[in-house]
């Protein structure tokens, strides 16, 4: 496909500002939104994806930044999914299964997630008279194996999918009680960093480029990423971040099985 003009550029970089919001206020970096923005203005497929990546970075650092200099990131939760993650994301990112196979089980599991947290009853009290003060979040001790086996898991399907794995680590570490919501977005903006830091090395080293229009693209995410991390660091109570959480994993989950439908072939960028 021939360049991007002025307004197509332009309204693309509105759409990342958008998913850079939402994604980032619950730590992600946005590169499933990304890539199904530039899927619908037809980027050509070998910048999709280092575009995607490129602009992943850039949010996931300025997330990881603001997360652990408020103190919303676990070290010690952190390391074990990411030793883990990024050998198998090497491994998902040579394996070729078909979508057919793989992207109707993880939208399904994406969509599970995101009932959760849309509908879970809140251990908020309402009785609380200064609503201002929110309980501590109950947080049981890390279980090393299962943390490896599952950075390994969620790796792998990262590779596979072509995201930097957010979508799986958030819903595993909040539904484990292993961290609370917000140190689990620091924790997850730091995983993010970490297996796009390594998607987009390989795709460099392989000869990848990046399209033109990146530069204000860049500017448009690290906006909304600003805005984002303000909202999820300090200014949203904890059931609306996990509310958002779920709003997000709907997202992500509703791609993947739209994609795999017949009809999504007319609009083939949905699949991206």
């Amino acid at each position: 496909m021939s360049e991007l003009s002025w307004v197509e550029a332009g309204l693309l970089a509105v759409l990342l500002f958008a998913a850079a919001t939402l994604y980032s206020s619950v730590g992600h970096a946005g590169a499933s939104a990304y890539l199904a923005a530039m899927g619908l203005f037809g980027l050509a497929p070998d910048q999709m994806k280092p575009a995607a990546l490129t602009l992943n970075v850039a949010v996931a650092t300025l997330a990881t930044w603001r997360y652990v200099r408020n103190g919303c990131f676990r070290m010690r939760i952190w390391i074990p999914f990411t030793s883990a993650s990024i050998p198998a994301a090497m491994i998902g990112g040579y394996l070729t299964l078909p979508s057919t196979v793989y992207k109707p089980i993880v939208g399904a599991i994406l969509l599970l997630a995101a009932a959760r947290f849309l509908w879970e009853p809140w251990l908020t009290p309402r009785s609380t008279p200064d609503r201002s003060h929110q309980p501590a979040e109950p947080i049981r001790p890390l279980y090393w194996p299962l943390a490896l086996v599952g950075g390994a898991g969620i790796g792998l399907l990262s590779g596979l999918t072509g995201t930097g794995g957010g979508i799986f680590l958030s819903p595993l570490i909040l539904v484990m009680r292993w961290a609370s919501t917000r140190e689990t977005a620091g924790i997850s903006a730091a995983f993010i960093l970490a297996n796009s830091i390594a998607g987009l090395g390989g795709l460099l080293a392989r000869g990848g480029t990046l399209p033109p229009g990146l530069g204000i693209w860049l500017i448009a995410v690290l906006a909304g990423g600003w805005i984002g991390t303000t909202l999820g660091v300090r200014r949203l109570s904890i059931p609306i971040l996990r509310k958002l959480l779920g709003v997000v994993l709907v997202i992500a989950g509703g791609k993947m099985l739209l994609s795999e439908l017949s009809w999504a072939r007319v609009f083939p960028s949905w699949g991206s």
